[in-house]
């Protein structure tokens, strides 16, 4: 980050800013959207209040009366009601919420750290940027040969993930949920997104840092004709997107996509991370681990 934009960025984060300022700049702005996904969950407050005070007004009032927004108004509207969600989580200050939720991110670390082990895999951390879900397969697919590093991004992803589910409108459109709230203009009477609302959809999806999820999940694994398992907390332990028909549900498969699902790494943001073979190095330590700790 250039010196100019980090002390503006120091600036708008600083605690004692107890009036709005003027708007900020683009830039600034997406520094900010990203630091909501911080595992600081300091930064994840300071970050929620500033762009509460900056934009939650104009946010609101462009949902309000703009029927047609643009892929990156829609996800910056998006992130501007998950940092008001932060805002109050952290203002609340409440011990017993603050206590559940580590407890759940503790337990949540615990399922998937032992999946990880039956499987031999370890978790390879992915930038909380907004791409995650979209990186983490990329960087899989690498580790394949389906994709060669130098294409595997989460841009190609994203592509690929967009372009599946717009050649498909029949398979995800029963499933995607309208945009309420957002767009009501592309909602159709009987509660399905409209054509404009599903090409506008696909759009954010192929053009934004916009969260990926279930449909994303699926388009990919058929797009690249590989299952994609997802390790989670809670049961089950792996949820398992095949394209094949009817799917394998064998764990130990080798051309296999495989992925972690974290709903409290990173406080309120729901995160993936590519889970990666062990090496010779990380499974004699483990053995070293488990010796000791018997």
């Amino acid at each position: 980050m250039a010196g100019s934009k980090r002390n503006k960025l120091k600036k708008a984060l600083a605690p004692s800013r107890v009036t709005p300022e003027p708007p900020v700049d683009d830039d600034l702005m997406d520094d900010l959207f990203a630091q909501l996904d911080s595992r600081d969950q300091t930064v994840q407050s300071e970050s929620a209040a500033v762009i509460n005070s900056v934009q939650r007004n104009q946010q609101e009032r462009m949902i309000e009366t703009h029927n047609k927004q643009d892929a990156k108004s829609r996800f910056k509207a998006r992130q501007v009601r998950k940092a008001a969600a932060l805002e109050q989580t952290y203002s609340a200050g409440d011990p017993e919420a603050e206590a559940r939720m580590e407890k759940e991110a503790k337990d949540e670390e615990r399922d998937i750290y032992r999946v990880c082990q039956e499987l031999s895999l370890q978790l390879h951390e992915i930038n909380p940027d907004g791409h995650c879900l979209f990186s983490a397969i990329a960087d899989q697919l690498a580790l394949l040969g389906i994709l060669p590093p130098s294409q595997a991004s989460y841009s190609a992803t994203r592509q690929a993930a967009s372009h599946y589910i717009f050649s498909h409108p029949d398979d995800f459109l029963p499933f995607l949920p309208p945009l309420a709230g957002e767009e009501s203009g592309t909602v159709s009477h009987a509660g399905l997104m409209t054509p404009d609302g599903f090409e506008r959809y696909c759009a954010t999806i192929r053009d934004t840092a916009e969260w990926g999820g279930e449909p994303e999940i699926l388009a990919l694994s058929r797009a690249y004709n590989v299952p994609i398992h997802v390790v989670q907390g809670g049961s089950p332990s792996i949820v398992i997107h095949d394209p094949r028909q009817p799917p394998i549900d064998t764990a130990d498969e080798k051309r296999v996509v495989r992925i972690s699902y974290h709903r409290r790494m990173y406080g309120l943001g729901e995160h993936y991370n590519s889970l990666r073979p062990k090496g010779p190095l990380s499974q004699l330590s483990q053995k070293m681990h488990d010796m000791l700790a018997t």
